[in-house]
């Protein structure tokens, strides 16, 4: 801990333990709880530190009548053993306490809005209006010190490795990169408005131009997107670039990092190197490209035993260059109706119906099982491994999308073994562009990712693959990297294969591409979201819980009440001026 300040305390209330006992100390803190006995009061004593129980007497120190939860209070003391029986063993003071015979109220508190216990259940809107309440609470002042660490922990390794910590500027141009800019208008230059930065992307890139060896940066990015549990307006990452560097460099590095990160915060090894898989290969087994793999239940396809099959809806989909698609959910006793209910989800997940196969000791359970021969039976049970009580789940349909429907269900049917396992995994070889419902093409990444073959990506855009890669862990996509193009004439066919003409590419990135023509090494890089990756170390479902401050999921900070309007007089300074009906809204 921090050097104390002995005006108000010479120890901090998590280092009086029994080496202290007949010690004379100061602490200070918050009252986290207090028991009047009558002729004794008890209160535990909460600071940065941790609790420490103490004991005063109202005779001799009247005050202590007045004491509620939370005041902010200065205390001197005796340490002393507890008596017998009284001693609390998980508490790391709670073999001592200090017996008062000096009180300071330093601040009253008024009644509290919610207990400060992580016991109770209160509504997150209320938690966020009182957020600095809230990160009072063991759980959160938990968070607070978990991410304090992992930034450290990162800020060791990457110094440790020669990399430098160089800032980028937070008003830019704006450059679209996947999401909407968060704008902000420019008052000397009535009209113009900058972008505060989905990432810091283009940036690093030209610091690699300007003979930066290694470059990282705990940066802070905004998107305009629809907040979600692992979405908000604002984030950071842990950005990474270097120039003549490679996937290899860039995947030994993130994992050092992510190693001492879990070490720091959970106490517990990691294991590397981080598994690979390629993008094709977990989109076919698990049906999305960030898979959880702290269970099974892998996709298997089923079309060549059930190509010629009597049951017609398994034959015409394999004529038709579709697929039969399934897993294995296991011993899961859902009911008709839980059955029914599954097979309505499939529907909404685009599948045109699900079938669903019981393993029973003498063949299959099924309304399609007198369609299947005893050979194609036992070949199905044996390609799912399926024993007795599992239940096997089919979708015939467009290969694709037989995948994906199987991998949600697959999410919302399995059960780690353990859920306090972290399985990592890199998933590498992405395509290079994404192909739209209208049969444009739009960027898997960014368009700033190098393909494996140029020629390649001039000729076959649709089936090219890319040098990028994302981090993945319990089916959260930590984040995303890639090598970079550092050529200006393939940056430039890029953009022509978007569709982004000479003149646009010039307003848009013209500034950017410019620095590419001066010299530009091969480069790479990474960015980790820090937010997820805490969310999921400390158990959490959302990343609003690992953050300082956050927004709801509407955008608004209760707190502060942000956004709000702002004056006519602030607009006009601005130049902007707000339709009616907008300011009717505001």
């Amino acid at each position: 801990m921090a050097q104390v300040d002995v005006e108000y305390r010479d120890t901090y209330a998590g280092h009086v333990t029994e080496q202290r006992v007949g010690d004379t100390v100061r602490i200070a803190g918050w009252v986290g709880r207090r028991r009047d006995h009558g002729a004794i009061i008890f209160i535990d004593l909460r600071d940065a530190s941790g609790i420490v129980q103490a004991v005063i007497d109202p005779a001799s120190i009247p005050d202590a009548r007045s004491l509620k939860l939370e005041y902010v209070v200065s205390l001197r003391g005796v340490v002393r053993a507890r008596p017998d029986g009284t001693e609390n063993p998980d508490m790391v003071t709670g073999m001592v306490e200090v017996a008062v015979d000096e009180l300071t109220v330093l601040s009253a508190a008024e009644t509290l809005p919610f207990m400060l216990d992580d016991r109770v259940d209160v509504d997150e809107r209320t938690r966020l209006e009182y957020r600095y309440l809230d990160l009072r609470s063991p759980r959160m002042a938990a968070n607070l010190r978990a991410r304090s660490a992992a930034f450290r922990a990162m800020r060791e390794v990457l110094d440790g490795l020669g990399f430098m910590d160089v800032d980028t500027p937070t008003l830019i141009r704006s450059t679209p990169e996947g999401a909407r800019d968060v704008l902000v208008p420019s008052r000397l230059r009535k009209g113009s408005f900058y972008a505060l930065p989905q990432s810091p992307q283009l940036f690093k890139q030209l610091l690699m131009v300007s003979g930066v060896d290694r470059y990282y940066q705990i940066a802070r990015c905004y998107r305009d997107e629809d907040f979600r549990s692992d979405r908000q307006l604002e984030f950071i990452q842990l950005d990474l670039e270097g120039a003549f560097w490679g996937r290899e460099g860039v995947f030994q590095t993130l994992e050092a990092v992510i190693g001492a990160v879990v070490e720091r915060v959970r106490g517990v090894p990691v294991q590397t190197p981080f598994r690979r898989f390629t993008y094709a290969d977990v989109m076919e087994r698990y049906g999305t490209d960030k898979p959880d793999l702290r269970f099974g239940m892998e996709i298997h396809d089923i079309s060549d035993l059930v190509a010629d099959s009597a049951f017609g809806v398994f034959a015409s989909t394999v004529a038709a260059g579709g697929a039969v698609k399934g897993i294995n959910s296991g011993n899961v006793g859902l009911s008709r109706s839980a059955l029914d209910a599954l097979t309505d989800r499939a529907r909404e997940l685009g599948a045109k119906g699900l079938i669903s196969l019981a393993v029973e000791e003498t063949g299959l359970r099924s309304a399609v099982a007198k369609f299947l021969s005893d050979e194609e039976q036992t070949h199905i049970v044996q390609a799912f491994d399926a024993h007795p009580g599992d239940l096997i789940l089919l979708v015939a349909d467009d290969s694709k999308k037989a995948s994906v429907v199987l991998g949600q269900l697959r999410l919302e049917l399995g059960q780690p073994r353990d859920h306090e396992a972290l399985a990592f995994l890199w998933v590498i070889d992405f395509p290079v562009f994404d192909v739209n419902d209208d049969g444009s093409l739009s960027p898997a990444h960014h368009p700033f990712t190098a393909p494996v073959d140029v020629n390649e990506m001039r000729t076959s855009p649709e089936t090219a693959i890319s040098r990028s890669y994302d981090l993945v862990l319990n089916g959260s996509e930590l984040g995303s990297g890639s090598v970079r193009i550092h050529d200006p004439v393939v940056q430039e066919q890029v953009f022509d294969i978007l569709g982004i003409g000479q003149e646009e590419a010039e307003r848009r990135f013209g500034w950017f591409v410019k620095g590419l023509r001066f010299g530009t090494p091969p480069h790479a890089g990474f960015a980790v979201g820090i937010d997820r990756l805490l969310a999921i170390l400390q158990g959490e479902r959302s990343i609003r819980e690992v953050i300082p401050f956050p927004k709801t999921q509407t955008g608004v900070d209760p707190m502060s009440g942000s956004p709000t309007p702002v004056d006519d007089d602030q607009l006009r300074e601005l130049g902007i001026a707000l339709r009616p009906e907008v300011k009717a809204e505001g």
